[in-house]
């Protein structure tokens, strides 16, 4: 099948979608769910009225993600920006297995998304679908259908799983595009084969075909310049969208880094228009110290950062009209980086991700209608802070690679290309084995931090920050949220993902979810 085959039927779908908006869903109402009011505050709510909502998501961002970041660049009596906002809570991360309500305790980036974004738990690797795959509305959808700006920012390709949870629907995160495939976007049977394609044909489209029609989000900006083609673009521009860059040239049966133009900071700061689509590189982003590193001059230089795009996307939207916006932007290379086990880029994006709170933040001061949401999806690889002078052991012949095919920017130093393999001498299973008391045996990661003596380095014994990693997965962990301005204190709560769904919709709407 083909993606010109989607076409039609993907866009009356998309419409009722975004007009429905009368999916299923597992939210539930927290205790206080009659008391839909906001009250006036010394904690960023001057007001009371809600405008405008911004969701910032750290990828993977533990708890210890956050107290890391803190050491490493404010020092142990010091705060990172989201640190400083005045409620705090935590949110329980788990999805379900496909087709049940049985808990899966760890969940992935689109099980998570599709929990926070329209309330549901579903499987893993599913977008916008509940667990039996019916499609759910989303609270971006919902709010451009009520009149609201809408936005969508982030590090990682825009058709990943973070963002694409906001303004997608499939049944596989992996059908993200250029081209479809069964294998990219059907589940499998337990017998293997695939299972038979839905009656609803925009659940095995292409995200980047649904972004490219169906106007979900005003402003976008981030990566995966890659995943879409000439026809996307002429879709967008259709639709008024000032297109930065070029995805390509219609003429050729497939897009290359020659026939497309990534778009630029300096592109993003001349934008204008009321819609506005910019994609800064074919893959990801690069993460932050990668990039500090290249000669001047590299096209990576040319790229914005997080604090950038939320800028100019909170520029845009807040011009856009009165009634208000709703932009979610992502720090996506925390949890990447985190995968890979490399804890020099995993610091350096948390220090990103915590830069563009502080602009939504100021924004949000200034404005007294914003209330501002910063939390993370799932913990990732288990980042631990651990004891000055201890060892860790991985129960491994070595960690993750750090390495990305994607873009090699964002490899780290030295390169460690091959991993993930048992080390039998040391691991008899979950347990540690023979050489668990060799100190030798995966050394951790050292930084000086602002306590240190001026004189000590990075990676050297004196330096007091020791971090490792548990494993080069995502764990069961609770993750952090923040919040700032009107209705703040209704995340100051230990809560489940899917109750942020409803929690963002009543700030929006100041009433409850009609189901």
């Amino acid at each position: 099948m083909q993606r010109k085959a989607f076409k039609a039927a993907m866009v009356v779908a998309l419409a009722s979608t975004m007009v429905g908006g009368a999916a299923v869903a597992a939210y539930s109402e927290p205790s206080d769910q009659n008391d839909y009011s906001y009250g006036r505050d010394d904690r960023g709510d001057r007001h009371g009225e809600i405008r405008n909502v911004i969701y910032l998501l750290g990828d993977g961002m533990g708890r210890t993600h956050v107290t890391a970041g803190r050491d490493r660049f404010y020092g142990a009596s010091g705060r990172l920006n989201m640190e400083r906002l005045p409620y705090v809570g935590q949110v329980a991360t788990f999805a379900v297995e496909k087709g049940t309500n049985k808990p899966a305790l760890v969940t992935d980036s689109a099980s998570s998304a599709t929990a926070w974004s329209s309330g549901v738990k579903t499987y893993n690797a599913a977008l916008g679908v509940d667990a039996y795959e019916k499609r759910v509305a989303t609270l971006m959808e919902q709010a451009k259908a009520a009149g609201f700006a809408t936005g969508n920012v982030s590090t990682a390709e825009i058709t990943d799983a973070t963002p694409a949870g906001e303004f997608s629907h499939v049944l596989l995160r992996g059908c993200q595009g250029p081209s479809y495939s069964d294998a990219a976007c059907l589940p499998k049977n337990a017998d293997g084969t695939f299972e038979a394609k839905p009656a609803d044909s925009t659940l095995i489209t292409p995200v980047a075909e649904q972004i490219a029609r169906n106007g979900t989000a005003d402003v976008i900006l981030g990566g995966g310049l890659a995943r879409f083609e000439p026809d996307d673009q002429k879709a967008l521009e259709a639709q008024g969208y000032q297109v930065l860059g070029s995805f390509g040239d219609a003429a050729l049966p497939a897009q290359s880094a020659a026939s497309q133009k990534v778009a630029t900071k300096a592109d993003l700061d001349a934008a204008k228009g009321k819609k506005v689509v910019g994609l800064f590189n074919r893959g990801n982003l690069t993460v932050e110290t990668a990039k500090a590193a290249l000669p001047a001059g590299a096209p990576e230089k040319s790229e914005p950062t997080l604090s950038d795009m939320t800028t100019k996307a909170i520029d845009l939207l807040s011009k856009k009209n009165k009634k208000g916006f709703f932009l979610q932007i992502e720090g996506a290379q925390i949890d990447k980086r985190s995968h890979a086990n490399d804890a020099t880029q995993t610091l350096g994006e948390i220090k990103a991700f915590d830069d563009a709170v502080a602009k939504a933040v100021d924004f949000a001061k200034k404005d007294g209608h914003t209330l501002v949401i910063v939390t993370a999806d799932h913990e990732c690889a288990g980042f631990n802070i651990i004891e000055k002078g201890t060892f860790t052991n991985a129960e491994a012949a070595a960690p993750p690679t750090n390495t990305d095919a994607g873009n090699p920017a964002n490899n780290g130093s030295p390169a460690r290309t091959s991993g993930n393999v048992k080390d039998a001498l040391r691991s008899t299973g979950p347990v540690n084995g023979a050489g668990s008391k060799d100190p030798k045996n995966f050394a951790p990661a050292t930084f000086r931090t602002p306590d240190d003596a001026a004189d000590v380095k990075d990676g050297s014994p004196e330096a007091s920050l020791w971090l490792t990693y548990l494993s080069g997965n995502h764990t069961g962990a609770d993750v952090p949220i923040f919040a700032y301005g009107p209705g703040g204190q209704r995340f100051a709560a230990s809560q489940d993902n899917t109750e942020l769904y409803g929690k963002v919709y009543r700030a929006l709407f100041n009433r409850a979810p009609q189901r």
